[in-house]
């Protein structure tokens, strides 16, 4: 019977591989458990992250991985749940009524931008409707950074989190706001993925993977083609606005540079590829592996190099100034002993 209701839960969308259910194990009880088996805030912040980019990752998986389209728009409207908070807390004052208001209002715009975008862009060929995408995102990060009276510009917005968010909030002796947000942060992660899953293994997203993998049979058949692919152009910038409102209550801030970087992009496309296309559960192992190594790979490259500080070549590659270049290296290796990802390679192996 539980076998059964897990089943369920996961929109019978097992990982079909016993290393893989082994690694999201250890990855969800890592998020559950940082609180207290790794003291300190930095180790807090980065699960934190890790969390938000779960979502963000598996909303932009939905775009490419189960769809085919290419965007650069995505971080467009993770920046728009991000001031939609700030904003609306920097104007309304701390409160739950300028959380919600903010969050539908981004919400709001959010859809119309993407049904718009959508409408008017896939109609042309993908390498057309990513320029495009790239486009809009540009012009809306230059906006963000021009409009100082409303969004702060490059200086960004700091607000206040309704009280029982903040750290001097304090429900026990030691649960305070600091782990009420974070734990909420993780639930609300939770349900949406079970809700991403739901609707990639539903008939729409059976149609989605039909679009992605010949759009002209798809449209022989009899489904309209355009209106599949912008309802998950909907549904992806829907999860993406919701991920960045959910960082910016964690950071308590917000500017172009933490929502809105292009870099952010990157690392978005980055995860998806050394994750796995197509699965969701890549965007779980690929966030983690990817957080982690960017997060503490400088700390791990300066205890290598003090080791080996006699040495005076190996003591340059290992420098911690040369974590960049390791980065690069650990993704070069990844894509080439997991072509298809992470998860699609341990699905094919079947261990």
């Amino acid at each position: 019977m539980k076998a059964v209701a897990l089943s369920r839960l996961l929109s019978h969308d097992l990982p079909r591989s016993r290393v893989l259910a082994i690694l999201l194990v250890l990855t969800i009880a890592g998020l559950l458990l940082t609180p207290f088996i790794f003291p300190g805030a930095k180790a807090l912040g980065v699960a934190a992250k890790i969390a938000v980019f779960i979502l963000l990752v598996a909303s932009y998986d939905l775009l490419l991985g189960y769809t085919g389209i290419v965007s650069f728009a995505h971080t467009m409207f993770f920046g728009l749940g991000a001031y939609g908070v700030a904003i609306a807390s920097t104007r309304l004052g701390a409160g739950w009524l300028a959380v919600v208001l903010g969050l539908a209002s981004a919400l709001l715009l959010s859809l119309l931008l993407s049904l718009v975008i959508g409408l008017f862009s896939l109609r042309v060929r993908a390498i057309f409707f990513a320029m495009i995408t790239l486009a809009v995102a540009a012009a809306f990060q230059t906006l963000a950074s021009q409009l100082s009276d409303l969004t702060g510009g490059e200086d960004g917005l700091s607000f206040k989190v309704p009280e029982a968010l903040t750290p001097g909030f304090h429900l026990t002796s030691w649960f305070d706001g600091r782990l009420i947000t974070y734990y909420g942060i993780v639930m609300v992660v939770a349900i949406s993925f079970l809700l991403l899953l739901r609707f990639v293994n539903s008939p729409f997203g059976r149609v989605l993977q039909a679009i992605r993998e010949n759009d002209f049979r798809a449209e022989a058949i009899g489904y309209r083609t355009v209106v599949y692919r912008t309802w998950s152009n909907v549904l992806a910038a829907a999860f993406a606005t919701l991920a960045g409102a959910l960082l910016a209550l964690w950071l308590r801030y917000n500017g172009p540079d933490t929502s809105l970087s292009f870099e952010i992009m990157l690392d978005i496309l980055l995860i998806v590829v050394i994750g796995g296309m197509g699965t969701m559960y890549g965007a779980v192992l690929g966030s983690a592996l990817f957080l982690i190594a960017q997060n503490y790979l400088q700390e791990l490259l300066k205890l290598a190099g003090g080791a080996v500080s006699g040495v005076p070549v190996l003591s340059l590659v290992l420098s911690p100034d040369r974590w960049l270049l390791w980065l690069g290296v650990l993704f070069i290796v990844c894509v080439y002993y997991f072509p298809t990802g992470i998860v699609g390679r341990l699905r094919l192996r079947r261990v």
